[in-house]
């Protein structure tokens, strides 16, 4: 199989192009930045191009699309003057790569979020649930990109995840360690509950829905039960030998934030292993295997 990737720049698509090629496939990343050194084919695009998105992938004429490319900035999403860009690249540029994976026939992986719902309530949320009620101008990017894919082809996977980090940028576990060493004590919210995502653990994953065509809506977080961002803060600061203290509030406590975050981002992953696929290890594993992989500097094998 031959793929193309977007986004390698960020967390998932670094992973994500790590574990193509180490399974021996011929696999072009791409991002709106110059190549770096990444060690393997990579092409700058600009995925609101629609013109420039039809004549890159066309050339390389993969057998599936890998779409990481993403606004993720999700505060940033809400300033007025963002939101055509949010949408230009969460939304017309999904449906730019949806149109080439059309004509040439190609599968598509689209990446999304729970963000897509409400966020009320204790019940996960069931893959194929179409009761969609974003909250914030990123949820209903990604909802519309959805949208875009779901409606133009028929060999799609749109894979919803939730509290991401990986080695290749900015996330969660690496600003409360961060904070840590530098309060004694630290307030935590404790009442959005969900589960992370281990971009090394997604990335093999993806590859294995990619060989495959079991199509559809499927959910994808690490394994280890529902937690809170207060939990999740405990365990990393024991993990890390660390002895900042932390203080569980609640959203309204801590402080609203520029746009509105989920208080339920359980979601339910059951569909995975009803097609075969292996769910993702427990995230307290992830976490360990995380903490070694950025304090040793190398990527987790």
């Amino acid at each position: 199989m031959k793929f193309f990737v977007t986004g390698v720049g960020g967390q998932l698509g670094h992973d994500v192009m790590n574990e193509l090629t180490k399974r021996g496939y011929d696999a072009v990343g791409s991002d709106i930045l110059e190549a770096a050194d990444s060690g393997y084919p990579y092409v700058q695009l600009d995925i609101t191009d629609k013109n420039a998105v039809d004549r890159v992938i066309s050339d390389v004429r993969p057998d599936a699309v890998i779409h990481c490319a993403a606004w993720t900035a999700v505060d940033a999403a809400e300033d007025e003057e963002n939101i055509p860009k949010v949408r230009a690249i969460n939304v017309d540029g999904t449906k730019n790569i949806a149109d080439v994976c059309k004509k040439l026939d190609c599968k598509m992986i689209y990446i999304s979020t729970d963000y897509v719902f409400n966020g009320q309530g204790e019940t996960p949320w069931q893959p194929d649930c179409k009761e969609y009620a974003p909250q914030n101008v990123y949820g209903r990017s990604k909802l519309d990109g959805e949208l875009a894919v779901a409606d133009t082809l028929d060999k799609y996977f749109i894979v919803r995840i939730a509290w991401v980090f990986g080695k290749n940028g900015k996330n969660f576990i690496k600003t409360m360690i961060n904070v840590g060493k530098n309060h004694d004590e630290v307030r935590v919210v404790s009442d959005q509950i969900g589960t992370p995502t281990y971009t090394y653990d997604l990335a093999r994953l993806l590859a294995d829905m990619a060989e495959t065509e079991k199509y559809g809506f499927y959910h994808a977080t690490n394994e280890g039960g529902y937690i809170s961002w207060y939990d999740f803060t405990v365990e990393i600061y024991r993990q890390a030998g660390m002895n900042t203290r932390v203080v569980p509030v609640t959203t309204a406590e801590y402080g609203l934030s520029k746009a509105a975050r989920p208080f339920n981002s359980r979601l339910d992953k059951s569909k995975l292993a009803e097609n075969g696929f292996a769910p993702l290890p427990a995230w307290q594993d992830a976490l360990s295997r995380y903490l070694k992989e950025i304090e040793d500097g190398t990527d987790n094998g």
